[in-house]
Order: structure tokens, then C-alpha cells, then sequence
């Protein structure tokens, strides 16, 4: 087997690949045997049946297969061992479809190659970040969202401001009819007529002027879509079966456990201390966010990098096989060079400073954003065990793609923090 590179310009080569008959020979007869061993065709016993008649009947599909994987197994040794730098993969030259795969011994295969440059990191760079001050304001809304979040649900007679009122609307003047929950928050004209009813009673209101002509708070009442609450408008009748408040929650040692989990908190001044601190974090969580878009923009807008930009359309089209046409490539072809970019830049920063990522942060990442999502500050000694398979069973899942996705996420996180 003989494996050539030919560097055509600063950014394209073909690579060539010649393979003897030796050079495929003996993976061929092993297929054949294997296949031997697994074949049943009638008149031969499980096992028994010869390999010329394999040969024969599959000898072709055989010599393909074995070919195709010699082929991708010795290519990409070829370029590790030569620490050739590749954009994708090599794409197959249309010339290949010219074998004569029932008689050739010999054969020559020819790939287009696309190559990415060395370059340097344009680090000279300034970029802005952001602080965001943390206002009273702030705090006293995350107090009353929190008391009401945790609160008591009750049942009264009779509706106040705030209440949620559950029951059956009814359009007047055509089919609609939903059971719904009405804010009495929402409500902007004729805010007066939702207060003091009860079950039984029975409110008739101009849908639109009611919630304020506002398509979205009509969506969230009718739990119609906000195109469809476009074109909706009329009287329409309220009939009263239950009415819904929330008492607000004390600040008491059960409402700082549910929160910060057992014992973490235990005063109302570590409570207000841990509030803003958490407001802080997520403030300064948003402010990383903007600034780590400045920082990817300012590289990818200034990284100085001849690229192989016909071989790049070609790959995008070939790859994704009919999902992209050549006009849609041209269209959104400005994106995926910054993409292309910004790969190239990840890349470097990991090569450079050997930044890696263990399995061991890859689970113990899975399991944060598990507890995020069930609300929980840390895992229950007794839910430890069915914690850890839950989270490996995700990570195992569509093929080890969630692992992937996981690695890949954390990786670019400390790609960008180094680059902070």
C-alpha cells in the first residue's frame, strides 16, 4: 500500500491511496470465513458451506466492505501519524466510481483534501465586559416571588385582587368553550367585576378590552395559540366555580431548608444574604455570557486564516447528503465559515494549554442540571445510588451522543475561560 499527499495550493491537496492485491488479500479471506461460518444457504449445514460458493454469491460485496475499511483505517493513521491538519474528512473523487470491482487486483483511490492553516490567536484584542449592580428592587421582587411560589394554596368564598379564578368561559356569540384560569392580575379593563364573585356567579366582559388587547395574556387564558387569539374578539360569559389564593409563605426555617437544603440557612439575615448572592451569581452568570459572545466575535471577526472555501462547500453539501442545497449553502455560507472559525480557534486553545475533561466532570455536571431541574439543592443520601444510574443511563443514551454533547459543552467552557 502506498498513501501520498499532493499539496495542490495553500489550502487544498489530493490524497492518494494505491493497494495491491496483497494489501487486501488476507482481510478478504477472513470476511469470507466469517461469512461462511454465519451463512444459511439451503442445502448446507450451518457452517459447512464452502467459501468459493461465498465467493461466488457475496465475493463482491465482500471485497467492498473490507476495501472501504482498510481504506478508512489506514487514512486516518495516514494522518494522525502525520499530524496532517484536515477540515472534515477526505471527499472521494468521482473517478472512483469507475472500478471495475469483478476483475481489477489493483486499485488507485483519490480524495480531495481540504487544509486548515496554522495561525496565530489575535489575543491583542480588547473586549468588553459588563457589571451589573444588584438593586433593592430587585431583591423585594425576589421576595414576593419566593413567598409566593412556596405559599399556602387556599379556597375562600369570595374573590380579591391577586386571586386565580377557575371556571368555564364561553364565547357568546360563537363555539368556543374552555374550563380556564383566569389571573385576576391580568385583567386591565373591568377589573372590577372579577372581584367579589363566587361559585355560581357569572361574568360577561369584551375578551379583548379585558386582558388589554395583549395576544399573549389571551393565549396563557383561552390556552389557544397567539395566532389563533389574533382574530379572536367578542363577549364572552365567565361562570364561576372556584376561586384560587395563595397565602404568601412565612420566612421560617422549613421555607430556607426547601430552598438551600437542611440546616444551610438558619437566620432571616443568612437568608438575605444568600438571596443576593444567588441573584449576584445569576447576574454575573448573564454578564459572562454577553462577554464570552464579545470575546468568540472578536477572535472569529480578526483570526487572519486562508481557508479552503470551494472544498468547504463541497464538504457541507456531501455530509449532509440532500439536507442542503448549494443555494442554501451560499445563503447561510458567512455562518458556517464563523463556525468553521471558531472550531478552529476551540481546537488551538485545548492543543496549546492541554485542556481536558474527565469522565468524573461529565457525570457530576449531568447530576447539577438534574437537581436544577427538580428544584433540589443536593441529592438525598437515599437517592444517591438512583442518582448516579440515572445520570449514567442519560449519558449512555442515542449512542453516547448525550456524553458527547456533555464533554463538548464543558470543554468549550473552560476553552472560553482560559480565553477570559
Amino acid at each position: 500500500m502506498n498513501i501520498t499527499l499532493n499539496q495542490t495550493d495553500g489550502t487544498n491537496a489530493q490524497l492518494k491511496v494505491v493497494l495491491e492485491e496483497a494489501d487486501y488479500a488476507t482481510k478478504v479471506d477472513q470476511q469470507v470465513k466469517e461469512f461462511s461460518k454465519k451463512a444459511q444457504i439451503k442445502g448446507f449445514r450451518p457452517g459447512k458451506v464452502p467459501a468459493g460458493l461465498i465467493k461466488k454469491m457475496y465475493g463482491k460485496s465482500i471485497l467492498v466492505e473490507a476495501i472501504n475499511k482498510l481504506l478508512q483505517e489506514e487514512i486516518s493513521k495516514y494522518i494522525k501519524d502525520n499530524d496532517v491538519k484536515l477540515l472534515g474528512e477526505p471527499l472521494p473523487e468521482p473517478s472512483q466510481e469507475n472500478i471495475d470491482w469483478d476483475n481489477q487486483k489493483d486499485f488507485e483511490f483519490n480524495y480531495a483534501v481540504g487544509l486548515l492553516p496554522d495561525f496565530n490567536l489575535p489575543l491583542d484584542k480588547s473586549v468588553e465586559g459588563y457589571t451589573v449592580e444588584l438593586d433593592q428592587t430587585t431583591v423585594d421582587e425576589a421576595y414576593e416571588n419566593l413567598k409566593r411560589q412556596f405559599g399556602k394554596t387556599t379556597n375562600p368564598e369570595t374573590s380579591e385582587e391577586g386571586d386565580f379564578i377557575y371556571g368555564d368561559l364561553k364565547q357568546v356569540e360563537g363555539e368556543f368553550e374552555s374550563k380556564t384560569l383566569i389571573p385576576t392580575s391580568r385583567v386591565v379593563e373591568g377589573k372590577e367585576q372579577f372581584m367579589g364573585v363566587k361559585a355560581g356567579d357569572t361574568i360577561r366582559f369584551d375578551i379583548r378590552k379585558a386582558f388589554g388587547d395583549d395576544n399573549s395574556a389571551l393565549a396563557h387564558v383561552t390556552g389557544l395559540s397567539k395566532d389563533v387569539v389574533a382574530d379572536l374578539n367578542g363577549e364572552f360569559e365567565f361562570t364561576v366555580e372556584k376561586i384560587n389564593r395563595t397565602e404568601a409563605a412565612e420566612l421560617n426555617q422549613e421555607l430556607f431548608d426547601k430552598l438551600f437544603g437542611k440546616d444551610e440557612v438558619k437566620t432571616e439575615e443568612e437568608f438575605d444574604a444568600k438571596i443576593r448572592e444567588t441573584i449576584k451569581e445569576n447576574y454575573d452568570r448573564e454578564s459572562d455570557n454577553l462577554l464570552y459572545r464579545n470575546i468568540i466575535d472578536t477572535l472569529v471577526d480578526n483570526v487572519e486564516a486562508e481557508l479552503p472555501t470551494e472544498f468547504f462547500k463541497r464538504w457541507l453539501e456531501v455530509t449532509n447528503e440532500g439536507r442542503l442545497t448549494k443555494e442554501q449553502i451560499e445563503e447561510n455560507f458567512d455562518k458556517y465559515l464563523k463556525e468553521l472559525k471558531w472550531s478552529m480557534i476551540k481546537n488551538k486553545v485545548v492543543e496549546e494549554n492541554e485542556l481536558k475533561v474527565s469522565k468524573e466532570e461529565v457525570v457530576s455536571s449531568t447530576k447539577e442540571k438534574m437537581l436544577a431541574q427538580f428544584n433540589m439543592p443536593e441529592v438525598p443520601e437515599e437517592l444517591v445510588e438512583s442518582m448516579n444510574n440515572y445520570a449514567n443511563q442519560y449519558l449512555q443514551q442515542d449512542n453516547g451522543r448525550n456524553y458527547i454533547n456533555e464533554y463538548e459543552q464543558l470543554l468549550a467552557e473552560k476553552v472560553l475561560a482560559k480565553l477570559k
